[in-house]
């Protein structure tokens, strides 16, 4: 494909008035939904007034598709990519932030309900969260460091479900499906004016698509909020998670196209992952506290501590590792909203700090349990920065934003037992330089219908322990941060009175000492700084209403008899966009000039549509399809993965009967066309094992059903 062609699709659904039967249990009519509030930049702000690019997924968005798995739904949003490698192994890539990112969750600073859910460390462990405790998910493109820390790649900032003021519910679900899948869900909420408690179980478990690909994820979720006074809230969040899942392993083209379902062969050197029992286990736990005040109706300060305490058990290909951590770290963040010259200043400033120390140790992988001590490592992390903000309404509805961080970090790393690699211990110790991470941003709001923006941000990226550290048992003591500036310009509106809403933005990011990473013949990724990048793209959303009515909810329904869950019902269209133009600038591996290579592992093209039809009566159905284009997959553009489209569609019925008994039966097909694709890229990958194949044509069913009062 030429280097500059450009492919763009959209959909747009014109309001042309639909005449329905009516009755007089159902009128049609149009209705305006209420206008999305975003937490963005810390300001609660509607997204018109927003001068950034913040993609959404509530909780209508994450019921359009299988119960087992964010995936499908975060992939609606353009720019972002969750990606599923094994069965519960995620990646989040916002706008190609996975170059750094082989495993886990890496340069994405992720929240969870306003608690630092990325370890000190700089990974995030996106694995602990099961769908069915996700209410709402905001995402930040681009370098957000200005207000949330270290990070090039985006912020993630997940919530769970709130719960009404005035009700209790309580309710439970299941789900089976292909390939071994069974999940369970169990739900308790009640809710008052001044105080709410919920609490949720979640049980999954799956035989898996591949060998080596079993999971068993159990997490429990307790969120507590009180309201002691009119002027203070306290909450508390507690997660624990014990999660179990096999790691089958890259595999080359050949095996990949002679049976996708095979784990990783051995070798006459390196013995394959069923013989090694490779697998990632561990056991979780994360409390949070949060107290805010309001001094006065413009003046409030929050503030939220946490600890948190992981066993990690894990067999690789070569070794063992038994990792133990604890911990804590806080945020506060003082809001104060003046007037000045007639107009609302928002200032806000703060800080955020986290602490960590683990224990690592590594073992000689003897298929599945823990040989010969390789090393034991004490790792200490400290991390933290300080942060202020100002947002101000200009004459003429503009809104001007400026915010800057001051960010540090250090990391500490005592090898006090190296048995196997090394004669003597060490201790190794590295502080990055302080970095301050700026942001402008200037919005203009022509109308409620049409408003503008134009940003300006830069971010840093310090390497993470495990880029510092690989799993060899050597020492990367010269990889250096990274550190980028982007630019973006974007607009976003509706018309047809709303029915119709679409955004687009348009972005330069040019990075500095680039992380990139290679997967070694023993599977140990290891990393290494490039010279720069250029990743510019442009990405669009489009939704509109063919047409719309109301169902009731239990508060309002005038009978005893059924009614739909409260909200819109109608036919809606949507779709999103994303093209990406991201190349190497200097760059050289090899003896080889690699400049105006595509980054590897992300596509110049992906697009995600569907339909969300639901009835008054209680019906709905779901279908959508995806589409990714080639991926190269390794720096030097030599190989590449196929591009793909996938299909899929939920379905279902859903009721409140006689005002208290709620009831949900669906049934869904992943995958309809059965495509052959691999969906998470191992990158660099040595011997050409860069196949991660992604389940093929699956199915799944399932109810809950539930009392409310």
């Amino acid at each position: 494909m030429p280097a500059r062609s450009l492919f763009f699709a959209f959909v747009l659904w014109l309001p042309h008035s639909v005449a329905l039967a009516q009755t007089p249990a159902d009128t049609t009519h149009t209705v305006a939904l209420p206008e999305a509030m975003v937490t963005g930049y810390g300001q609660q702000l509607p997204l018109r007034r927003t001068a950034a690019a913040v993609g959404v997924v509530d909780a209508r968005t994450i019921e359009q598709f299988s119960p087992a798995a964010l995936t499908q739904a975060v992939n609606t949003l353009p720019g972002v990519r969750l990606e599923e490698r094994a069965t519960a192994s995620y990646r989040l890539s916002i706008r190609g932030s996975t170059l750094r990112s082989p495993f886990g969750v890496r340069n994405v600073k992720v929240y969870y309900n306003g608690i630092p859910f990325t370890e000190a460390s700089g990974s995030t462990p996106l694995n602990l969260l099961d769908p069915a405790i996700v209410g709402r998910l905001e995402v930040l493109k681009g370098p957000a460091g200005s207000v949330y820390g270290a990070g090039t790649g985006g912020v993630a900032l997940f919530s769970t479900p709130e719960v009404a003021a005035g009700s209790s519910r309580v309710a439970v679900g299941a789900t089976v499906g292909s390939y071994g899948l069974r999940r369970s869900t169990i739900i308790a909420e009640t809710g008052s004016t001044t105080a709410s408690l919920r609490a949720q179980y979640a049980h999954q478990e799956l035989a898996g698509y591949r060998e080596q690909s079993a999971l068993q994820r159990d997490v429990f979720a307790l969120d507590a909020r009180q309201m002691p006074s009119a002027k203070t809230t306290l909450a508390v969040h507690l997660l624990y998670t014990d999660i179990n899942y096999q790691l089958p392993g890259g595999i080359t083209r050949a095996q990949f196209t002679a049976n996708p379902r095979q784990a990783r062969p051995g070798t006459a050197t390196v013995p394959g992952t069923v013989a090694q029992q490779a697998c990632y286990a561990s056991r979780t736990g994360l409390l949070g506290l949060t107290h805010e005040h309001r001094f006065a109706d413009r003046l409030a300060l929050q503030t939220t501590f946490y600890g948190n305490g992981t066993a990690i058990r894990t067999p690789y290909l070569s070794d063992y590792e038994r990792n133990t951590a604890l911990g804590l770290g806080g945020r506060t963040v003082l809001s104060y909203r003046p007037v000045l010259a007639g107009r609302e200043l928002r200032l806000q400033g703060g800080a955020e700090f986290q602490g960590s120390f683990a224990d690592g140790r590594s073992y000689e992988n003897n298929r599945g349990t823990p040989g010969a001590l390789r090393y034991d490592d004490e790792i200490s992390i400290s991390t933290g920065f300080v942060f202020a903000q100002a947002d101000y309404d200009l004459p003429a509805a503009w809104l001007l934003t400026i915010a800057a961080s001051y960010n540090r970090l250090r990391y500490r790393i005592a090898r006090v037992s190296a048995a196997a690699v090394r004669p003597n211990s060490y201790q190794f110790s590295r502080s990055f330089r302080p970095e301050v991470s700026p942001r402008v941003a200037l919005l203009k709001e022509f109308s409620p219908q049409l408003s503008v923006y134009a940003s300006a941000s830069t971010g840093f990226s310090p390497p993470t322990v495990e880029e510092i550290r690989p799993s060899d048992a050597s020492l990367n003591a010269t990889l250096q941060a990274e550190r980028g500036t982007s630019y973006e310009v974007g607009a976003r509106g509706n018309f047809f009175a709303t029915r119709v809403r679409y955004e687009v933005n348009a972005f330069d990011f040019e990075l500095r000492q680039t992380i990139v990473s290679s997967t070694t013949d023993q599977g140990i990724v290891v990393f290494r700084n490039t010279g720069r990048t250029h990743q510019r793209g442009l990405e669009a959303a489009l939704s509109g209403w063919l047409w719309q009515t109301v169902a009731p909810g239990p508060e309002k329904a005038s009978t005893s008899g059924p009614t739909t869950l409260a909200g819109p019902t109608g036919l809606r269209a949507w779709a999103s966009y994303a093209y990406n133009n991201f190349r190497f600038g200097s760059y050289s591996s090899g003896g080889l000039d690699l400049r105006g290579n595509r980054l590897p592992g992300t596509a110049p093209h992906t697009f995600s549509g569907g339909l969300d039809f639901s009835h008054p009566t209680g019906f709905y159905l779901n279908p959508s399809g995806s589409h990714q284009a080639r991926v190269a997959l390794n720096d030097a553009n030599t190989d590449d993965a196929p591009g793909y489209w996938v299909f899929g569609v939920r379905g279902g019925w859903r009721r409140i009967l006689a005002h208290h008994f709620e009831a949900n039966a669906y049934a869904g097909i992943d995958n309809a066309a059965n495509r052959d694709y691999s969906l998470g890229n191992d990158l660099n990958a040595f011997g050409g094992r860069y196949f991660q194949p992604a389940p093929g044509r699956s199915w799944y069913a399932g109810a809950q059903v539930g009392w409310q009062w």
